[in-house]
């Protein structure tokens, strides 16, 4: 067992790292975007159950932020530095909430929250450990360095957690073992015990039952602040710590008291001074997070990126002479000042490296959508909605971010720039999920090396109470080839009996193998719609390679007409080929509803939500324009409208009456003189609002999942409807009962530790007890 010594010199110079931007994309991706986005736009919601540090989430006098820390220093506690060094913060503690060392429930609960986080890219150990940042910042506590890198362990430790009961000989030995000094013994323990306090029902010889009003003694006056208060408290002799003064002084159970006066209190007295104890506390809280088994290498810690492509996703579009790239980039705006980002320039190279990009140009300008705080830093994103002929493609992309301020600042990965490859990409739309059954389809291209498989990353519930961190399994499915679109060929793969845990796979599609294998990996099957669309293939005879010295004539995938050319009044020298416009039966999530009439209600819209009128429509462009909306559609060739609903005036009528050609495309129809080209969501709704997510607690309750309503009422202590309602306001209005549940969620909350041995269904804002 060893303390990673690599990455203490990397702290060392802390603030030389902070200035170098990582380069992308890195293993630790994911666990960066969990740890710095914390709040706000596309937050991850990591600290959902200890932010803020008074949180009592799991129940009156249970502190999460405390208990968090306290999960990461008994999954650490089991080490030895002796006889072949094995243990540390490896997530053993899965196994081992059964042992006498880990009584009581605040580490099932921990674990329970954290497993929604964990991934083949977030183990256990690694979000056990950023769970330690996360609970000392949420309490105003100085930031832990965090490294990832942990590797999970596969069985339980050994039995040798610090209890209470021990002498001061007996906690010396055991700090011994684990690699820690005296001195960074009473550390550890003072700055670990900060927060939070003793419980009654699992320490009834320190805390007696019933003296309390919630179960809980406190170890300083400041129970939800990350200070020294358990110091200065304890020198002044005023402490009402229960484990150095009280009913624990009689039972032997003082045990900080043992600790911190086994040197005489000097290391006490030298942590009176508040910044001497948030500076220590930092360097003994990141040893202790770094205790890992020898073989066991961490990275440098975890820095947010200056810039950061999030989501990047390459989709061909229907009749597949273009492909879509979507996605974000993030713009750290921590050292901004009072400038601020105003738009992001994306700059790309072409399949080969150069500058062939066609009529649209190598370049796209994206506006800031929203804004994610941190502990510590502040970001804001501009989302990707970029056209790319298929015919070039598309190798990397540089970055430019220009301020309101006029200045500007390029990126370019560190030298690097941002890699993309369009060899073969997970074609979202033609993939779809619905209940436990997947189906993956992932566009090729047709000079790419075979085989081509798809790799699934899935949880499975171990189905002991005991054991709350699910099995992550992985396997391996070759796709069968299908048919041939332009420059790309259809491999499709399909995968039954996912699991109720379905939603958290993860999806890599692979194409060849060893050092030329390329992939699109690690994409969330929970962006997947219940359907998987029809695409809009051009004809066989387009079939060509990107390499192809000789490929077919790129000609339109949709019906021709032969047209005189005409060079003067009245004269045709030649014929040339002109697209017949045609009706789009799908784009991106979206399907085609038909052609309908405008609202007849005096004063409506038939979709009654956003709405713009410009020269240069299309539908790509309306499209865009509506993301987030259910609905959207095309009228008289340069309107377009948004909405989620479609008014009940509106009737649908024959598409032949949707017959204007849109300004911006004249292949394409956007409707006519009231009359509405419409389509209709396929897939989950993209919102430029926040990213859709379970939510595990609502204080001070927690979900227990999603079921089926009964045929009378599954829940009937009361009804709150309410148009704008939100999981909030219903547990709020639910205020007293054991259950809440809201109907479109279908999911049940109960209060922690009056849950009953039968499971009730929760729908609707209705509480009962």
């Amino acid at each position: 067992m060893r303390w990673n010594t690599h990455l203490w010199s990397a702290m060392l110079s802390l603030s030389t790292l902070a200035n170098a931007d990582p380069t992308w994309p890195s293993q630790v991706d994911e666990l960066e975007e969990i740890m710095y986005q914390v709040q706000g736009y596309r937050s991850r919601q990591f600290g959902g159950t200890v932010i803020p540090c008074s949180s009592e989430a799991s129940g009156p006098g249970r502190h999460n932020a405390a208990e968090w820390l306290r999960a990461a220093f008994h999954d650490m506690a089991t080490t030895t530095i002796f006889d072949g060094r094995a243990g540390g913060l490896d997530g053993s503690l899965q196994y081992e909430l059964t042992s006498s060392d880990n009584i009581g429930p605040a580490f099932n609960t921990t674990l329970k929250f954290m497993a929604d986080y964990y991934t083949s890219r977030s183990g256990v150990a690694d979000l056990i450990a950023l769970g330690v940042y996360y609970a000392v910042r949420s309490c105003g506590g100085p930031v832990v360095p965090y490294a990832s890198g942990r590797v999970d362990a596969t069985q339980a430790g050994p039995i040798g957690v610090p209890l209470p009961q021990n002498s001061a000989f007996t906690f010396q030995q055991q700090f011994t073992r684990m690699g820690f000094s005296q001195t960074e013994m009473i550390q550890v323990v003072a700055c670990g015990h900060t927060i939070g306090g003793v419980h009654e029902t699992e320490f009834p010889e320190i805390v007696p039952v019933g003296t309390t009003a919630d179960g809980e003694a406190t170890m300083d006056s400041t129970v939800d602040v990350f200070d020294n208060k358990i110091v200065t408290e304890y020198i002044a002799g005023n402490t009402t710590n229960p484990m150095v003064v009280g009913p624990s002084v009689k039972a032997t159970r003082n045990s900080d008291f043992k600790v911190f006066n086994s040197d005489g209190n000097a290391t006490m007295a030298a942590l009176v001074d508040p910044q001497a104890f948030k500076d220590v506390c930092a360097t003994v809280l990141r040893k202790m997070i770094e205790v890992v088994p020898d073989g066991v290498v961490l990275t440098d810690p975890v820095q947010p990126y200056a810039v950061k492509p999030v989501d990047m996703q390459l989709t061909l579009n229907p009749g597949a002479s273009t492909m879509q790239l979507s996605g974000f980039i993030r713009v750290r705006t921590t050292d901004f000042g009072a400038d601020s980002a105003e738009s992001v320039l994306l700059t790309y190279k072409d399949r080969s490296g150069g500058d062939d990009c066609g009529s649209l140009g190598c370049t796209y300008t994206a506006s800031v959508l929203g804004a994610t705080q941190g502990f510590d830093d502040t970001f804001v994103w501009f989302p990707i909605d970029l056209q790319i002929p298929t015919s070039s493609g598309i190798s990397s992309f540089t970055l430019t971010v220009n301020m309101a301020s006029g200045a500007s600042e390029a990126y370019d990965n560190n030298g690097n720039s941002y890699p993309m490859q369009d060899a073969i990409f997970m074609q979202q739309p033609q993939s779809c999920l619905l209940e436990g059954n997947l189906k993956v389809v992932a566009a090729v291209r047709n000079d790419l090396d075979l085989p081509v498989n798809l790799h699934l990353s899935y949880k499975t519930p171990v189905g002991d109470p005991n054991r709350p961190v699910p099995t992550l399994n992985d396997d391996t499915v070759e796709m069968t080839k299908g048919d041939c679109v332009g420059l790309y060929t259809f491999y499709t793969a399909s995968y039954e009996d996912l699991g109720a845990l379905d939603y958290a796979t993860k999806i890599d599609v692979i194409t060849g193998s060893g050092e030329t294998a390329s992939r699109d990996d690690f994409k969330a099957a929970s962006g997947l719609g219940a359907n998987c669309a029809a695409f809009n293939a051009p004809p066989a005879s387009l079939c060509s390679r990107a390499d192809d010295p000789d490929p077919p004539a790129e000609t339109s995938s949709v019906p021709v007409t032969m047209t005189p050319t005409v060079t003067s009044p009245g004269t045709a020298t030649s014929t040339a080929a002109v697209e017949t416009p045609y009706h789009r039966e799908t784009l991106g999530n979206y399907t085609l509803v038909g052609c309908n009439t405008e609202a007849t209600a005096t004063g409506v819209r038939a979709l009654g939500g956003a709405s713009y009128v410009y020269d240069g429509m299309t539908l790509e462009s309306c499209m865009t324009n509506c993301t987030g909306f259910y609905y959207w559609g095309t009228e008289y060739g340069r309107e377009c409208y948004c909405g989620n609903k479609v008014d009940a005036s509106s009737t649908n009528v024959t598409l032949d009456e949707c017959n204007i050609v849109c300004s911006g495309d004249e292949t394409e129809y956007c409707g006519a003189g009231d009359r509405l080209e419409l389509y209709v969501t396929t897939g989950p709704i993209p919102t430029p609002t926040g990213t859709l997510a379970i939510k595990p607690t609502v204080t001070p309750y927690l979900r227990i999942g999603c079921y089926e309503e009964l045929p009378t009422r599954a829940l009937t202590g009361g009804d709150f409807p309410n148009d704008a309602m939100t999981l909030e306001l219903c547990a709020s209005s639910c205020a007293g009962f054991t259950y809440f549940g809201t109907e479109t969620l279908t999911a049940t909350w109960f209060v922690p530790g009056t849950r009953p041995n039968t499971a009730v269904a929760a729908t609707g804002s209705r509480c009962t007890d």
